[in-house]
């Protein structure tokens, strides 16, 4: 259902897919940065201090970091979709459908 409303909605305007890749580009960029840097810092957090660092928010920050990765997969499926419609729309010759 969320494919169809996908296509219909966004994929049929190039102008609406253009302005949804932009937006899921920076969801990408913003969800991703540093995220490497902040899972390796929260696991040497909670292997250093344990059942501590895990009573102080340790493991929450860790599923969110996750979740934070997985929102940027999202984001980035979403900016590929829209690349692709994009760019066959530019190259495809109007018989080759």
């Amino acid at each position: 259902m969320l494919k169809a409303w996908f296509h219909r909605v966004v994929l049929s305007r190039r102008w609406l897919t253009f302005l949804v890749m932009v937006a899921s580009f920076f969801a990408f960029g913003i969800g991703t940065l540093n995220l490497f840097y902040l899972l390796r810092a929260n696991g040497n957090l909670l292997l250093e201090n344990g059942w501590q660092a895990v009573m102080d928010g340790g493991a929450q920050q860790l599923v969110e970091l996750l979740v934070n990765g997985v929102v940027g997969m999202a984001a980035y499926i979403v900016f590929k979709a829209c690349e692709y419609r994009l760019v066959h729309g530019l190259i495809d010759t109007p018989d080759s459908h």
